[in-house]
C-alpha cells in the first residue's frame, strides 16, 4: 500500500512540475512576441529585431530591412490594437503561438507565430497570417 502511495505521489509531483513548466514557457512567449509588438508600436526596430530569431535575422539583414517588411507585410503587428494569446500547440514539431490582434480600423486578423529556443531564450522564427473561421477561401 506504502508502494501505491508512493507512485501516486510521484505521478502527481510529477505532472504539477510539468504543468509549472508548460506555464513557464507560455508566460516567456506570450512575453516575446508581446515585446517586440510594443517595440513596433514605439518605432523601435531595433529592438523589435532582437526577438527575432537568428535565421529571421540573416534572411533580412538588418532591423531597417526587417522594419519595413513588417510595416508592409504586417501592418496589424506594425500597429497592433488589441493583442489576444489564443492556442500555444506543437505542429509537426514547430511550437506556434496562435495569437488575435484587432487593428488600428476595427479588423481583427488572426497569426501563427513559430517560436524557437535559441540559447535558453525564445524567439520569433517566422508570423503566419491564417484565416479567420468562417471566412470563404
Amino acid at each position: 500500500m506504502k508502494q501505491i502511495i508512493l507512485a501516486i505521489l510521484i505521478v502527481v509531483g510529477m505532472s504539477a512540475r510539468d504543468a509549472n513548466a508548460d506555464e513557464a514557457r507560455n508566460m516567456a512567449v506570450e512575453n516575446v512576441i508581446t515585446r517586440q509588438i510594443e517595440a513596433f508600436r514605439a518605432d523601435d526596430v531595433e529592438r523589435a529585431f532582437e526577438f527575432a530569431s537568428p535565421t529571421i535575422q540573416r534572411i533580412f539583414r538588418n532591423p531597417q530591412v526587417f522594419g519595413h517588411m513588417v510595416q508592409h507585410g504586417y501592418p496589424m503587428v506594425w500597429r497592433a490594437g488589441d493583442v489576444e494569446f489564443l492556442e500555444l500547440r506543437m505542429v509537426d514539431g514547430q511550437l506556434k503561438q496562435k495569437v488575435g490582434i484587432r487593428d488600428t480600423t476595427g479588423d481583427t486578423h488572426l497569426l501563427d507565430y513559430h517560436m524557437i529556443k535559441q540559447d535558453g531564450t525564445w524567439k520569433i522564427n517566422g508570423v503566419e497570417l491564417l484565416k479567420l473561421p468562417g471566412m470563404a477561401v
